[in-house]
């Protein structure tokens, strides 16, 4: 059984379209993610217990159950409650980005944590509100050094997009499915898509290892 390098060629441009979808979810999800765990993680440390507790309940939830089973409630489950289709699209982004925010709060948790406590009282001390010192201190130094998790995260959810596929959107992984549907070229396109996936993440390292180099 020989490898056949034509399939690669003749089917690349859709590969590459499929490979263009999976980064616009992953961007948006985790965009969207790090806005709910900012706000998660920051009411994680809140001493209001109104908003302490359901944030730990949504982040043990998300991440104590699989993607692939809120993929399927959201896509599936959630039409039946609300009486309305959800496109593919919108629910692969919800999906991804509620699981993402479970995570990235934790992220951003503990770079909180590891800030220096005279930050907040020397915010204060200036005059500050706990939210002004908060935004303007804290939250900034602690973005600092979540880069590197943060940049995991974006490659875990690069490669987690994949998941989406068993709803039917059509992104890099759903597209090699149906080019192996037609062609049979299983090695083929498998291995093409595993190259691309490679030289998605081998670059998004390389981008995070710049971006902490630059904010260090």
């Amino acid at each position: 059984m020989s490898f056949d390098f034509s399939l690669i060629t003749d089917h690349l441009p859709l590969l590459l379209v499929g490979a263009l979808v999976t980064i616009e979810i992953t961007a948006l999800a985790v965009a969207i993610g790090t806005m709910i765990g900012l706000f998660v993680g920051v009411a994680e440390l809140s001493r209001y217990k109104w908003l302490r507790y359901p944030a730990k309940v949504y982040v043990d939830f998300i991440r104590g159950t699989p993607l692939l089973v809120q993929i399927f409630i959201i896509y599936f489950a959630l039409p039946i409650i609300l009486g309305t289709r959800i496109e593919p699209f919108a629910a692969a982004v919800a999906a991804c980005s509620i699981n993402s925010g479970a995570y990235v709060a934790e992220i951003f948790r503990a770079g909180i944590q590891s800030i220096d406590k005279g930050q907040m009282e020397a915010g204060r001390s200036l005059g500050m509100s706990w939210t002004q010192t908060m935004v303007h201190i804290v939250i900034p130094q602690a973005f600092r050094r979540t880069i590197p998790q943060l940049g995991n995260e974006f490659i875990a959810m690069l490669k987690d997009s994949s998941l989406v596929s068993v709803i039917g959107f059509e992104e890099l992984t759903r597209k090699g499915q149906l080019i192996i549907a037609s062609t049979y070229g299983s090695l083929e396109i498998w291995s093409a898509v595993a190259v691309i996936y490679l030289i998605m993440t081998l670059s998004i390292t390389r981008f995070v290892a710049y971006l902490e180099k630059r904010f260090h």
